[in-house]
């Protein structure tokens, strides 16, 4: 139990990093964009990956909802 909290740990103290890079990349290629197509696309798959964890949270509670009342 112990490895796998320390594991955790250190998945946690390492992601935020590799997180970090990857906005700074992104970001880079946004401003050196002139016509803002490639914003636009990066928005939209921003909001694309918001939007599925809140389709399927819905869509479990729809699930248990008709369960619990039929």
């Amino acid at each position: 139990m112990k490895a796998k909290l320390f594991w955790i740990f250190v998945l946690l103290l390492v992601l935020p990093c590799t997180v970090e890079a990857q906005c700074a990349m992104c970001r880079a290629v946004v401003e050196s964009e002139a016509d803002g197509s490639t914003a636009e696309g990066i928005n939209n798959g921003i909001v694309y990956l918001m939007a599925i964890p809140y389709v399927l949270v819905a869509g479990l509670f729809y699930f248990i909802y008709r369960r619990m009342r039929g």
